[in-house]
């Protein structure tokens, strides 16, 4: 456990269970009614914003759930998320991987509370008290008897609530322009794109079966990610492959039984890299060789190209959003599709340009690309700043230092 810090005249160390209520009441499922159901996903790390909620019929909840009230604060005890904190704008009920806890309100302050279980000093110390090797969770021991606050009078806490909510709403505000800023980077890139290609839209055609010598996606091995290795060959999957480049974060591992048995998807260099299925199909990139060697898994197919076309010039022509389109929308009927097949690849039409053209389109579109990034790294910068600032500031308001 982290030492305990001076703390100013008037507060005082206290123990969690002496100021709030571990609420652990579950609920029969009725399928005739409708619920708010709070999960992890609906909780913003850090900010303790709901997104993405709406209410959930009694036949989509599958699981037993915990009951929490209006005003109490739901904790997430997942070492994961341990960030993720509500404090509960409505009733309803939430998953098991949600504690709710009900402040004493003649002790505690439920937005203080909040603030408290997001500050580095509590995740820290909850991070030192995890169990669970498949699901690592904090442990309801060290919530019930040896988690601390530091607790200053009641108005007091209002009045660090209140100083922190200002604050952080004038961070919050920085922080969003600097990501608008990024999002209209990305939305003039793809303008670029666009009008890059659309020049080439009376241009001969031809279909990418005709200029690949491969089209194929991989397999998950047998037992699924329990069979991953923390290290051996790359198994990329569609959480690496994104349009401005390749991620490391999420990659999985095989040993060299488990590749054997996937050679026909190993890839090689200058591979491009096509999402084919899921929420971020059609997401494409050009295989990044650190990685290599490496085979991808069933969602992301390799597109493996003969010399008649260069590598980025495909994945500059795949990526422009009217292209992109045109990929994800069906032959019939217009419908967005969520899977794109071998055959469609197969068929699908791109310009029949002489290398030279090719070559100085992505010269061309490599200086603005570049020239982008710059921009988009200068503003993440800056978030990370002000998020660093935000977290700074929590922790010194629990010192009494705000």
């Amino acid at each position: 456990m982290n030492e305990l810090y001076e703390l100013p005249e008037g507060w005082e160390w206290k123990k969690l269970k002496d100021t709030i209520e571990f609420s652990n009441k579950t609920v029969i499922i009725d399928n005739d009614d409708e619920y708010n159901c709070i999960g992890l996903e609906h909780i913003e790390s850090n900010t303790g914003k709901l997104i993405d909620f709406k209410t959930s019929h009694g036949l989509d909840i599958k699981s037993s759930k915990v009951v929490f009230e209006k005003g109490m604060v739901l904790y997430s005890k997942l070492r994961p998320y341990l960030n993720k904190v509500w404090k509960a704008e409505f009733s309803g009920i939430a998953t098991t991987e949600i504690l709710p806890f009900k402040p004493f309100p003649d002790v505690l302050d439920s937005n203080y509370l909040a603030h408290y279980l997001r500050s580095n000093y509590f995740v820290q110390n909850a991070m030192n008290n995890i169990s669970g090797a498949r699901m690592p969770r904090i442990t309801t021991r060290y919530l019930k008897n040896d988690a601390l606050i530091p607790l200053p009078p009641l108005q007091e806490q209002k009045r660090i609530v209140a100083k922190l909510d200002a604050l952080f709403e004038k961070i919050d505000k920085a922080i969003a322009l600097h990501q608008k800023n990024m999002d209209e980077a990305d939305a003039f890139m793809g303008s670029v794109l666009n009008d890059v290609f659309e020049e080439f839209s009376n241009r001969k055609t031809i279909a990418l079966k005709e200029i690949t010598s491969k089209i194929g996606s991989g397999s998950t091995p047998r037992g699924g990610q329990k069979s991953y290795k923390t290290e051996g060959i790359s198994l990329i999957r569609s959480m690496n492959v994104h349009d401005t480049g390749f991620r490391e974060k999420g990659l999985a591992f095989i040993d060299e039984e488990q590749a054997q048995k996937l050679n026909n998807v190993a890839i090689k260099e200058n591979d491009v890299l096509l999402n084919i299925t899921g929420a971020s199909v059609a997401r494409c990139c050009i295989v990044d060789n650190n990685y290599l060697p490496a085979r991808v898994n069933q969602h992301v197919s390799i597109l493996r190209l003969k010399d008649t076309m260069i590598p980025s010039f495909l994945h500059y022509y795949l990526i422009s959003p009217f292209v992109k389109s045109e990929l994800l929308l069906s032959s019939s009927g217009g419908a967005t599709r969520e899977a794109i097949t071998k055959s469609m690849l197969e068929k699908f039409q791109v310009p029949l340009l002489s290398q030279n053209i090719q070559q100085k389109t992505v010269n061309y579109l490599d200086k603005i690309s570049s020239h982008i990034e710059r921009v988009k790294e200068l503003q993440k910068e800056k978030m990370q700043h002000l998020k660093a600032l935000k977290a700074s500031i929590l922790n010194q308001a629990f010192k009494g230092k705000l």
